[in-house]
């Protein structure tokens, strides 16, 4: 009965988690988009306010603009938030095995609150980078493609490309011919080229962020690495959080005990 109500206690506990992260971050969701773009639109030349963010928002995407990228961040935070605590509470419990007093000092919460938030880092990236080109998507004007589908392409060759965008083999076939002229170690160009799907298609740009934001497209044109790019940052900036959270909640929580057990003799035992 006993492992009963705890396996009963631990489905609650995490309903309740990911329930309480889900409404917070939809609440606050779109005070994150606005940031964002504010930090991304900004120019030499002149700063978007927030009230003309909000206006480009509701003309170009409505109000599920503001909204766009949640359900990435919504699935990072819940994901990351249960590895942070998951890895703390497992680290720990090989701290005070074999102790008397069930007791974590302030310097090993340190220590595995910047493990905890490396592996939170790890799991969260792709969603952030998933989030942050949604948010950036649903401020910016995306044209129709015009590239037409050349006939008797192959489907491989399609494959490499965004949806809605079709090789060119007769832009090609110029691209070949004005770069063959020159000096090259490479002696096949055509495969060459094909390395960059953009040059198929007759454009000759890399495309933008905004059609590159869901995963199998940023997988297909930039590789898997592209999910976790700064990741080096990111583990900096959430190992530092992680372990300066950890470290001060266990420090804190022990000043206050201390605090209330002043004049009592003898000093009682506290069990953290």
């Amino acid at each position: 009965m006993d492992d009963l109500s705890k396996s009963q206690m631990f489905v609650i506990h995490g309903v309740a988690a990911v329930g309480s992260v889900a409404f917070a971050s939809a609440l606050t969701y779109p005070l994150d988009t606005m940031k964002v773009l504010t930090q991304v639109a900004s120019s030499s030349g002149k700063q978007l306010n927030a009230a003309e963010l909000l206006l480009r928002i509701l003309t170009l995407s409505g109000h599920s603009g503001l909204f766009s990228g949640y359900g990435s961040l919504a699935l990072g935070r819940i994901l990351g938030l249960g590895a942070r605590f998951g890895v703390y509470e497992i680290i720990t419990a090989f701290y005070k095995d074999g102790l008397e007093d069930n007791y974590v000092s302030a310097s090993d919460a340190l220590l595995a609150g910047m493990a905890a938030g490396a592996v939170e880092a790890l799991i969260n990236s792709p969603f952030e980078l998933i989030k942050l080109r949604e948010q950036v998507s649903s401020a910016s004007y995306i044209p129709n493609s015009t590239f037409a589908l050349e006939k008797g392409a192959q489907p491989p060759l399609i494959s490499r490309l965004l949806s809605g965008c079709y090789p060119d083999k007769r832009s090609l076939n110029q691209y070949v011919g004005l770069i063959s002229t020159l000096s090259t170690k490479n002696t096949n160009v055509t495969s060459a080229l094909l390395e960059y799907p953009w040059m198929m298609t007759g454009s000759g740009k890399p495309p933008s962020v905004c059609n590159v934001r869901r995963p199998s497209d940023i997988i297909s044109l930039e590789g898997w690495g592209a999910l976790w790019r700064g990741l080096r940052s990111g583990i900096a900036r959430d190992s530092v959080f992680g372990g300066v959270f950890f470290s001060g909640w266990q420090f804190l929580h022990q000043a206050m005990l201390d605090w209330k057990a002043v004049g009592m003799d003898p000093p009682p035992r506290f069990i953290s």
